[in-house]
């Protein structure tokens, strides 16, 4: 392998310009000594929140004061990233984290204070024209308040949150730290001791005994612990019935909701739609068992390659014609936005010597977002360019439409305009593609990304909701019964054509989604949502276009489920999970027709 470029051997044309945040060290320390001063203001304010005259001065100041420090923040970070070795950013991303935690603690004061007003005082400050720039800030608290609690309470609250992060902190610790795999004999007979990274790898072998082995040595080890690990997740349990009884939530699931105001329905929505459509999965099911040529499908033959890995070399250069190419359906408008970004110096292409590893995209409010990649010559790195891209782009509509507290999206909205740059350049690639054994790569590519993405999810987010309901019920959790209810969603999910293997009954063991309870249920809402805009845009057309660019310049200026509703996807119906079935149901087809030619 050729040595990696050390940072100052990079061309400057595969490098971000970050001189559009900072043009250099002094403009960015003069930015910080500002923030210092900013702090010190901020705090003049504390006590006096009672009229809209001081709340709009304060609000304004806060934003000032949190777009300074963001600015600053990324900036800082964003050098570090260069090269994480290099102490001069190394000091300087500390120093910005300092700032951020200073500017928190300052300003901590300012929500609490203003729920402490009567409803009458909130509700005429939000009809007040003078406050109409935090109409929506301000309709949030009033939100929230019902579920705020005394000062005192509060601040018992705030101690016991420490507390709270030990289930967490404890699974993280045995399942990182002290949990030991045993060897596993590789394809070549070597035994290689098993990790979390490697045991995808022995799962995507092509020998059969490599993946059952990996398999078998994975659940058997996390058996031994299963008395400690059903009493860690229990406790993350109980602890979140503490805080949803706590602040007067029906269940722990509408308080994990109530963050981003998601109805409960659209949860049920998700599940529900998914178990009609199970028979969907169970014909993929059935496919991958023809494919891999077996007479029973096992648990460990779902992530081995369906086709002889079909090899793809895409130069960056190529990459992005073809990224192009998939998203004109988008317009004119968005296209130009596209090629500032893949021409003007928002994009770090290539790893180099201690850069960061990972790809994201990220900014300040401001100025033009940026993406960090490390590209490698193949379809992977392409589908990576255009999803970050899919962010950036969200970033910057939202950011030329509204201003900066309106601007920021929650992350239930965030994975939507990525996933949807994907679902156009996949179909882009499958209606060029020629070459039968190309387009089963892609197909199968694509059909696993739902089977992972979509259905493993849902059935994640119902063995929580399950779990859940059983403790508030008064029922405990033993080992015995998590396994047991994992079991079941497994036979339900897989179907008929799958043997599930009893090993499988361990798997809630090692998921650390479970510990951010009632997450998961986002990526597949996320892709669902990004699949349904996609499949509107191609059969409609501009309508359907417009409809998309409004949702891209709403950002966070109300609630998630509002700005898609408006945009044409509504997720408290069926229907987006249904579309994105349909699209499913269609690879399927193409799938098995490719193979009975």
């Amino acid at each position: 392998m050729s040595q990696l470029p050390k940072r100052s051997e990079v061309p400057v044309e595969q490098r971000w310009k970050l001189e559009d945040l900072f043009e250099n060290q002094q403009s960015w320390d003069k930015e910080y000594k500002q923030v210092n001063e900013l702090v010190k203001e901020i705090s003049l304010y504390e006590g006096k929140l009672t009229d809209a005259a001081s709340i709009k001065t304060c609000f304004e100041l806060e934003d000032k004061l949190s777009l300074h420090t963001e600015r600053l923040y990324v900036y800082a970070n964003m050098r570090h990233h260069e090269d994480m070795a290099a102490p001069t950013y190394m000091s300087l991303s500390d120093k910005a984290k300092k700032l951020s935690v200073q500017v928190g603690e300052a300003t901590s004061f300012i929500t609490p204070e203003i729920l402490s007003l009567s409803e009458e005082q909130l509700k005429s400050f939000i009809a007040d024209p003078n406050l109409s720039a935090y109409k929506f800030t301000l309709t949030e608290m009033l939100r929230q308040k019902p579920h705020v609690l005394s000062k005192p309470e509060e601040a018992l609250m705030a101690q016991v949150g420490n507390l709270s992060q030990a289930p967490n902190t404890i699974f993280s610790m045995l399942n990182n730290a002290d949990m030991k795999f045993p060897k596993v004999k590789d394809e070549h007979g070597e035994e290689i001791e098993l990790t979390h990274g490697r045991y995808i790898q022995f799962l995507e072998s092509r020998d059969r005994d490599v993946r059952r082995n990996g398999f078998q040595a994975m659940y058997t080890t996390y058996s031994k612990q299963k008395n400690t690990l059903a009493a860690t997740l229990s406790a993350n349990v109980t602890k979140n019935i503490f805080y949803a009884r706590a602040r007067k939530y029906p269940s722990v699931l509408e308080m994990s909701l109530s963050n981003d105001n998601i109805p409960a329905e659209v949860y049920s929505n998700l599940i529900n739609t998914i178990h009609e459509h199970l028979p969907l999965l169970h014909r993929y099911m059935k496919l991958r068992k023809k494919l891999l040529k077996v007479d029973e499908l096992h648990m460990y033959d779902l992530f081995t390659p369906l086709v002889d890995e079909y090899k793809m070399d895409i130069s960056y250069e190529q990459a992005k014609q073809t990224v192009t190419e998939s998203l004109k359906p988008l317009g004119d408008s968005y296209m130009n936005v596209l090629g500032q970004g893949l021409e003007e110096g928002w994009i770090d292409v290539y790893e180099n010597e201690g850069k960061r590893s990972g790809a994201y995209s990220w900014g300040a409010y401001g100025t033009h977002p940026y993406v960090l990649l490390n590209h490698k010559d193949n379809l992977n790195s392409m589908f990576t360019l255009t999803h970050e891209m899919g962010h950036a782009l969200h970033s910057y509509h939202s950011d030329q439409a509204l201003g900066y507290r309106d601007a920021q999206y929650t992350i239930f909205l965030a994975e939507v305009a990525s996933t949807l740059n994907e679902a156009l350049l996949m179909d882009y690639m499958l209606n060029k593609s020629t070459d039968p054994k190309e387009k089963m790569y892609l197909l199968t590519y694509y059909a696993d990304q739902f089977r992972t993405t979509v259905f493993r999810q849902t059935m994640f987010a119902e063995f929580e909701k399950i779990i859940h309901e059983t403790v508030e019920r008064g029922e405990s959790l033993t080992p015995q019964e998590l396994s047991k209810i994992y079991y079941e969603l497994n036979v339900k999910y897989h179907g008929p054509e799958m043997t599930v293997d009893q090993d499988i009954e361990m798997e809630w063991a090692r998921i650390p989604h479970f510990y951010t309870s009632f997450y998961v249920y986002k990526y597949a809402t996320g892709f669902s949502a990004a699949t349904s805009f996609a499949k509107q845009i191609l059969d409609e057309g501009q309508p359907a276009v417009d409809r998309y660019l409004g949702f891209l310049q709403s950002g966070g200026s109300d609630y998630s489920i509002n700005i898609l509703q408006q945009a044409g996807v509504d997720m408290s119906s069926p229907q987006p999970i249904s579309q994105a079935m349909e699209v499913f149901k269609g690879l399927i087809g193409q799938m098995e027709q490719l193979t009975s030619e």
